[in-house]
């Protein structure tokens, strides 16, 4: 009898890239990571994710310009 593969429970790296190409403004942890990356506050990086989308270079050119 054939054996079974197991269905892989890891992202694919297509998956992992797409999702660190964003910024969930919802995740604290994510809004920490850019705010401390940055040097500005929390609320400023949602503020960023609100006003440019969540795609992660728009929001690290918005507050670098701010």
């Amino acid at each position: 009898m054939a054996t079974k593969k197991k269905a892989s429970t890891a992202k694919s790296a297509r998956g992992r890239n797409q999702d660190r190409a964003r910024v969930a403004g919802g995740q604290d942890h994510e809004v920490r990571y850019e705010a401390k990356k940055s040097g500005r506050s929390a609320s400023a990086v949602k503020k960023a994710v609100k006003k440019v989308g969540n795609s992660r270079k728009k929001v690290e050119r918005k507050l670098t310009r701010q």
